[in-house]
């Protein structure tokens, strides 16, 4: 029998949250984030250099051996809380996480301690769509070399190595310089996505990929569930902190009984988000029952995510509505991680196998 999950923050992930939002208070304010995002550079640098270079968040789950900080999933669960927060445009889920869980499978120690260092920056090129264990598309290998497409890569245009998956079950390190990355639309432009088109690329091989992509993924879907947290967190407090001041009928909206009723309602959502999320990452520091752990909070974080983001857009009035105030920002990114590393449905459908569920 494995012990109870401790689910609650220790004192030294409480202090690692104040140092993050310190920082991201300094370089991802709101009207910052949303310039970035019509500039055509969404990546901030800038950010993504004090995290991993000054900070060494970059490395949080390698191993002191190998360069990185030898921490757990729960410290990066905290990291994500706060980059959820400010909406933060760096790539620190697919690199700090998903790159660097497919590279801790395959063993590959020096490319781990440049990712761990920041001095790289790796994607896994898998759609951000495809669920823990679910199909993806490879490239075909021939001679030595890579040829083929692949769509919806998250933070592509960031990357200076790919992890590209063939066609005979390798998993390869492809230079970005030796790939044709092109942006495509994308409705959370904070995590823009792009077709990666390899035309006879070289690849250096990894390991399997099958293995790598499914512990990656699994990692990325659980710990997405901390980022969806603390998005849904900003929304709901924001909100609050609005009504409160806002007023009609020389009385402050948020003394009305229905707009009380809602607030209640998403707060509770929030809280058992929380739990959910907490329990993932602490399965997957442990290794406890963690494909459980991850679906039961994928499934349970993108409505909550939504549900938030959307209230605040509405309770907001008609100052939600507008470019210059950030809700549209949370709410892009709400949906577009409500369908990152699996619907809510698909993990759904996964918890039932995984607890021995049969359908109706």
């Amino acid at each position: 029998m494995s012990a109870q999950p401790d689910l609650l923050y220790s004192e030294e992930e409480e202090a690692l949250r104040a140092a993050v939002r310190d920082l991201l208070a300094d370089h991802c304010d709101a009207p910052g984030v949303i310039a970035r995002t019509e500039s055509g550079a969404p990546h901030d640098r800038e950010a993504w250099k004090a995290l991993a270079d000054g900070m060494g968040l970059a490395g949080l789950l390698v191993p002191e051996a190998l360069g990185g900080q030898g921490a757990t999933h729960r410290e990066v669960a905290v990291v994500l809380e706060e980059l959820g927060r400010a909406v933060a445009p760096v790539p620190y889920l697919t690199s700090a996480v998903v790159a660097t869980e497919a590279l801790l499978s395959c063993e590959a120690g020096e490319l781990l301690g440049e990712l761990a260092s920041g001095r790289r920056i790796g994607a896994l090129a898998v759609a951000l769509n495809v669920a823990p264990g679910g199909a993806y598309k490879v490239v075909r290998h021939e001679g030595g070399a890579l040829h083929g497409e692949l769509t919806g890569i998250a933070d592509a245009a960031a990357a200076d190595v790919l992890l590209v998956p063939a066609d005979d079950g390798g998993l390869y390190a492809v230079d970005a310089t030796a790939a044709t990355v092109t942006p495509q639309v994308s409705l959370d432009l904070t995590r823009p996505l792009a077709v990666i088109t390899l035309d006879g690329a070289p690849g250096r091989l990894l390991g399997d990929a099958e293995p790598a992509v499914r512990r990656a993924l699994r990692a990325g879907a659980g710990l997405l569930a901390s980022e969806q947290l603390g998005l849904a967190e900003w929304t709901l407090t924001e909100t609050v902190r609005y009504l409160k001041e806002r007023k009609q009928f020389n009385r402050p909206v948020g003394g009305f009984q229905a707009l009380k009723h809602r607030l209640a309602q998403l707060w509770l959502e929030v809280v058992n988000l929380r739990a959910a999320a907490r329990n993932a990452a602490d399965a997957l520091a442990t290794g406890d029952d963690a494909d459980v752990a991850v679906t039961v909070a994928q499934a349970f974080a993108a409505p909550v995510a939504v549900h938030a983001a959307e209230e605040a857009v509405q309770l907001h009035g008609g100052i939600g509505m507008t470019w210059e105030h950030p809700a549209h920002l949370y709410l892009k990114r709400a949906k577009a991680d409500s369908i990152a590393y699996g619907t809510a449905g698909a993990h759904r459908e996964a918890l039932a196998g995984l607890v021995d569920l049969q359908a109706p």
